[in-house]
């Protein structure tokens, strides 16, 4: 019985041992980039990012729909564009799936010719989904400068 205890044991222990780790990450692939910047910086190559004026504009002559990818905390915290400019609000977990015109979970206007503007608070987050959109075949997607930290400071309309 005291043989059984010690072999269970042993493998129980076998499970924290740091050679497991070693192994582990030895055998995962090597990442694409240098960073979250560098994975940023190529992001932003593929795409024609806009001013927040000029993606105002495009949105006020229906050339673009602009989409606001921000937690609802942080657009109930620092505002949201105003309700006639008609952005939609796709949180950021379901972008893809939304406006994929492939998916199962896809919104109405999903297609692959839309005129996407993806809108962040900053401008960070907004250039790795506009990215990820343009991969799904989108191609004019694209984000806000600054995103919508510019928007609000250029007194662009916002919901009162």
């Amino acid at each position: 019985m005291v043989t059984g205890f010690a072999s269970e044991l042993t493998w129980q222990s076998a499970l924290f041992t740091t050679s497991s780790v070693t192994s582990a990450e030895e055998s995962a692939p090597t990442s694409r980039f240098a960073g979250v910047d560098h994975q940023l910086a190529d992001a932003r190559s593929r795409l024609q990012r806009l001013s927040p004026r000029a993606a105002f504009q495009e949105v006020l002559w229906r050339r673009a729909t602009l989409v606001d990818i921000r937690p609802a905390a942080q657009r109930t915290s620092e505002g949201e564009p105003a309700a006639a400019l008609g952005a939609l609000t796709i949180e950021r977990n379901v972008l893809e799936w939304r406006l994929d015109p492939r998916s199962d979970a896809r919104l109405p206007i999903a297609a692959p010719g839309l005129r996407v503007i993806v809108l962040c608070q900053e401008g960070y987050a907004s250039s790795l989904a506009a990215d990820s959109l343009v991969s799904l075949g989108i191609r004019h997607a694209t984000d806000v400068i600054g995103g919508f930290a510019a928007w609000r400071s250029l007194g662009l309309p916002v919901k009162a």
